[in-house]
């Protein structure tokens, strides 16, 4: 693993000078794609009707084959994609974005033909990965499979047994993967460590001039990454190592009206640091995410929690936290704004806009009945309050019960810090 490490950090950092370099001259292209105009037999084959669509695929394709990185969207968030068989590709992702070399990319698919050219030849898909398959690809679902070390060059893997797998249902990313005829690494489509895009837009506002074709397919339907699956332990069990797109409940009824039938055991469902914790998983992750801050706009972000305080930390009431936010700025003779990122019923938002002293910049994310619409609109909250240049942005929490467990989980990391709040 540290030969591994060191031949990382050294094709890195070449492939960071000869980007640099490539960059300076870069001109970045948005092509626009009409999703409706796609569509995929039974068999896996795809069919374009639109001409400007079918051009901006193959000149993506092109791009793809000469070794460059291109965005594209999915139904999660955009992604920067490269041949996923090609090492010398791969690189160029993490150049492009500045993303440490031990941390996993996912593969992306186009069929289940596909799949199975990556995988071992003596690997057999066991039932519960068959009724996952059969109900969410495509989909936001990410699965972990045996790597044939053969095959998948290190970089994608970070030298770890296991591939991450996916095969995305955004029909652009899914023809742009079936043109190409060959499967992709894709992380999002923004620098390391900041929200990932849901918008075009947004991966032309941070990467311009570093990447040369953002394939435009209109705003991303989830907003969210993808589920991180591992079912290769001998028990059998279901590992949830990032909550995302396809929810633990979802996953849960699938499982057990698929295992109804038989006396197999139904597998349990484990959601990494709710039901089990991996320290050594977390030092040398399999999947993104697990490691590193992600989701940080350049402003400070704050979670507030309107649930019990943890033993120790006294909570404070809105009036409370309002003279806090005011004197902490007490010295600067501009406006304090403060950005909210909030349910459109959030009893609190409705308290903090009272006090007109703060110019308040809100981003309403949906009902927190609705916790889809929150996750869609998330992302999209935490940079559309970073370009409208505020001090701070407070984000109130949601259950973490469908769509909420993932909202949760990129909310927490994003936040620097956090303030429990309780109505008098």
């Amino acid at each position: 693993m540290n030969v591994l490490k060191r031949y990382l950090k050294f094709s890195l950092k070449r492939s960071s000078k000869l980007q640099g370099t490539r960059a300076m001259a870069a001109v970045t292209q948005v092509l626009a794609c009409d999703s409706t105009s796609i569509v995929f037999s039974l068999d896996d084959q795809v069919a374009i009707s639109s001409p400007e669509t079918l051009t901006a695929l193959h000149t993506a394709a092109s791009c793809l084959k000469d070794l460059l990185p291109v965005a594209f969207p999915t139904e999660t968030v955009y992604g920067l994609g490269a041949i996923a068989l090609n090492a010398t590709a791969a690189l160029k992702i993490f150049s492009t974005k500045g993303r440490p070399a031990d941390n996993p990319l996912i593969v992306h698919v186009s069929s289940r033909r596909m799949l199975q050219t990556l995988l071992p030849q003596n690997y057999t898909l066991s039932r519960s990965y068959e009724l996952l398959i059969e109900h969410f690809w495509p989909g936001p679902l990410t699965l972990l499979f045996p790597c044939d070390h053969s095959l998948i060059p290190d970089i994608i893997t970070a030298g770890q047994p296991t591939v991450a797998i996916r095969m995305p249902s955004h029909p652009v990313a899914r023809a742009l993967i079936a043109v190409t005829d060959a499967p992709l690494a894709a992380p999002s489509a923004n620098s390391s460590g900041k929200p990932s895009p849901t918008h075009a837009e947004h991966v032309l506002n941070d990467l311009n001039g570093k990447v040369t074709i953002i394939l435009d397919g209109g705003p991303c339907e989830v907003g969210l990454e993808s589920t991180v699956v591992d079912g290769l332990h001998e028990d059998g069990n279901i590992r949830i190592l990032r909550p995302g797109g396809i929810t633990v409940e979802d996953i849960k009824r699938v499982l057990v009206n698929g295992f109804s039938d038989t006396d197999t055991p139904i597998p349990q469902i484990l959601v990494h640091r709710r039901d089990f914790h991996d320290d050594t998983l977390e030092q040398a992750p399999t999947t993104p995410g697990m490691k590193y801050r992600h989701y940080s706009p350049s402003v400070p972000v704050t979670l507030m929690r309107m649930s019990d305080a943890p033993l120790g930390i006294e909570p404070l009431s809105p009036s409370a936290f309002l003279e806090v936010l005011k004197r902490s700025v007490s010295h600067s003779p501009d406006v304090l704004r403060v950005g909210l990122l909030m349910p459109s019923d959030s009893i609190l938002m409705k308290y903090l806009i009272s006090d007109t002293t703060i110019q308040w910049h809100e981003f309403p994310l949906g009902l927190v009945s609705e916790p889809a619409i929150i996750a869609r609109r998330l992302f999209d909250g935490l940079l559309t309050l970073e370009r409208e240049r505020v001090d701070l942005i407070l984000v109130e929490e949601v259950p973490e019960e469908n769509e909420g467990l993932a909202i949760m989980n990129r909310v927490k990391k994003a936040a620097g810090s956090s303030q429990w709040i309780v109505f008098p």
